[in-house]
């Protein structure tokens, strides 16, 4: 916290030199870090252009007969948590 001026200083210091329309910076407020994350998605893909792609027809082959196979119990391995579940009710 001492160097908390000096650092933010320095940081703003680059910004002027660094900040050119070729290579912008872009600065997220982030007061409320889930908005933050969000809009910072948001922003992301809004850089990448995107347009449609015709894609052909997909023509796959017979499925073949299953051999047998049994999946491994979940209750053996290690799962991600399951986090958009919540954000479904928000």
């Amino acid at each position: 916290m001492s160097r908390w001026e000096d650092s933010s200083r320095a940081k703003h210091e680059m910004f002027v030199h660094t900040d050119v329309p070729q290579a912008p910076w872009y600065v997220v407020e982030s007061e409320d870090k889930r908005s933050a994350r969000i809009n910072m998605i948001v922003h992301l893909i809004s850089t990448i252009p995107y347009y449609e792609v015709q894609r052909p027809p997909l023509e796959l082959p017979p499925r073949r007969p299953c051999k047998g196979y049994e999946r491994t119990p979940r209750e053996m391995q290690t799962q991600v948590p399951d986090h958009a579940s919540a954000l479904r009710g928000r």
